[in-house]
């Protein structure tokens, strides 16, 4: 392999080391099954042993100091993808791709991907040429690869020579990477919400126990559909929510550490899709989505509550009442008024939702 594994200016990491290189080390080691417990960014006695068993099994000094002739074995195992902040103009540098080559590579995006407008061909692969790629993945996904060499033309193909394979597999599963960080409905499968009572904070998970077995008792069908509700998840269904009604511009929705989304697309209009996609795959529709829900806190619960006819049931005080129609508690006030006897209150405005203060 030639590529320039300085092009990435990464620093020498031994035993003592802190930061964010060294997370992405634990993380490349814990990927591929070396004994590492926690990523934490510390370079502690176990990343020290688990390095020294890489270096060990893949022919290199075992010193425990990942320096160039470590980072050039890894780089090329997948290590290249859990660099962070990794911009698209470095890795075609550390790739072998200089001007010239860039112009092919964004040329021969606008001929496979057809790209709308067409990237610029300038030889600059920066932020409208990275968007490029993602799209250009996001449209063509597993064809991509090939497409990609076929459309390139020979000189570059020369330039790169024994390493073209090898570099348009780390450009590709680049590529997929920046696609899935892309706002859609496939975000739906992150950071899942809860369905269990079980997992509501005490004492209101008792109290929903309670009202439970109370409506069950009562002859009513009872379907949980949210409980605990991660702040991950309630910040991806709040910024999709206000993407698609217009409430703010993707371009202006704040990052969340713990969420590598992009909500920019390559056009405006993919933007305002995929964020409709999102609401659509979330089940939201008009309902309000708090940032700061009673979910986040394992005080709230939906559920759908309906029965047939007229049910007696037992509120909190003992007290047995006949509730009649609509057969549905989410319209039911007077059911709202037996429900508030066992600690749980439901929100007017939104139908499934009931909490531990009716917010």
């Amino acid at each position: 392999m030639a590529f320039n594994v300085n092009i990435l200016k990464l620093p020498v990491i031994k035993i003592g080391s802190e930061g964010p290189i060294v997370r992405a080390w634990q993380s490349f080691l814990k990927g591929v099954e070396f004994p590492i417990d926690v990523v934490d960014g510390d370079f502690g006695k176990q990343t020290d042993q688990a390095t020294r068993s890489y270096q060990q099994r893949n022919g290199l000094t075992a010193d425990g100091i990942v320096g160039n002739a470590t980072y050039a074995k890894a780089l090329n195992q997948g290590l290249i993808f859990r660099l962070p902040n990794l911009s698209a103009n470095t890795l075609l540098s550390y790739l072998g791709f200089g001007e010239a080559e860039v112009k092919d590579l964004q040329a021969s995006l606008n001929k496979s991907a057809q790209l709308s407008p067409p990237l610029k061909v300038d030889g600059d692969f920066g932020y409208t040429s990275s968007k490029g790629l993602a799209e250009a993945y996001k449209k063509r996904d597993v064809r991509l690869r090939s497409e990609l060499q076929e459309a390139l033309s020979n000189a570059t193909k020369q330039k790169l020579g024994e390493d073209l394979t090898s570099a348009l597999d780390i450009l590709n599963g680049y590529a997929k990477i920046q696609r899935f960080r892309l706002s859609g409905p496939h975000w739906v499968d992150s950071f899942p919400t809860s369905r269990s009572i079980a997992d509501l904070a005490s004492p209101f998970r008792q109290c929903v126990e309670s009202f439970q077995k109370a409506l069950i008792d009562a002859g009513c069908q009872v379907i949980v559909t949210a409980t605990h509700r991660p702040k991950e998840r309630a910040y991806l269904m709040h910024y999709a929510a206000r993407i698609d009604r217009r409430d703010i511009a993707p371009k202006y929705v704040p990052s969340m550490a713990s969420v590598d989304i992009e909500w920019e697309h390559y056009t405006n209009a993919g933007s305002l899709q995929a964020a409709k996609d999102m609401v659509e795959a979330y089940g939201v529709g008009g309902n309000p989505v708090s940032l700061n829900s009673r979910h986040i806190q394992r005080l709230a619960i939906d559920w759908n509550v309906t029965w047939n006819g007229n049910i007696t049931i037992k509120d909190a005080n003992g007290r047995m009442l006949t509730i009649g129609n609509p057969a549905n508690a989410a319209l039911n006030r007077a059911l709202w008024t037996v429900g508030s006897t066992y600690g749980v209150y439901k929100l007017s405005n939104d139908p499934p939702h009931w909490s531990v203060d009716g917010y």
